[in-house]
């Protein structure tokens, strides 16, 4: 289960789980998001989808090292959001949000029962989920004369890095996605280059196959 080294997981597309106990239903529903905002965003979806559901209890984490929040959007205190939270973290996932939909069903669980109905429904869920490994990236403003554009380009095939044209002026500008891991590598590289590096900006993964 283990990630390679300075990568994370996360989901390869939506997934869902079933499971019932005691008259009631525990709907797990697992989404890859890239930030707070998307992740608020379907939690809003999914609510006005199951308006007659008891609860809507959620947890997610995002980036990496992963920022982690969750609710028990009005179970008792630690029998839902962390649950569902711990089955993510089992699993190193991360720039997902999983919301666990309940119907009442007349019966009580007791907090223990709660806590395993809600990680027992998201683990359903991940029994049939797909996964890729994502690295986490830095995005490099560069600034460059234009005799030095097919150098930079050659380094950032090498590096892997994501190119992106951001202007162009007297000199050009661009944005490198780079794994966090290789940016002391690629500024030393620029630097040999002569190209100046601009602030940074932080930016989440980039996704690769796990195969």
């Amino acid at each position: 289960m283990s990630s390679p080294p300075g990568s994370y997981r996360v989901l390869r597309e939506p997934c869902s789980g079933e499971l019932r106990e005691k008259g009631s239903r525990f709907l797990a529903l697992l989404e890859p998001v890239l930030d707070s905002e998307a992740a608020v965003a379907y939690r809003r979806e999914v609510a006005g989808r199951y308006r007659d559901a008891s609860h809507h209890c959620w947890a997610q984490r995002i980036g990496w090292p992963a920022e982690e929040h969750s609710s028990d959007a009005g179970e008792p205190s630690g029998t839902a959001g962390e649950p569902i939270a711990r089955v993510l973290r089992f699993h190193e996932l991360s720039d997902i949000t999983a919301i666990v939909v309940r119907w009442f069903g007349g019966v009580k669980l007791g907090k223990g029962g709660l806590a395993r109905a809600y990680a027992g429904a998201v683990a359903a869920a991940l029994e049939s989920a797909r996964f890729e490994e994502r690295f986490p990236t830095t995005r490099l403003r560069v600034r460059m004369a234009y005799d030095r554009i097919g150098a930079v380009k050659r380094l950032a095939r090498v590096h892997g890095a994501k190119w992106t044209v951001e202007s162009y002026g007297a000199d050009v500008e661009v944005t490198l996605g780079v794994r966090t891991q290789l940016e002391e590598v690629v500024r030393a590289a620029l630097a040999d280059l002569r190209v100046e590096v601009l602030p940074a900006r932080r930016g989440s993964g980039e996704a690769e196959d796990d195969s």
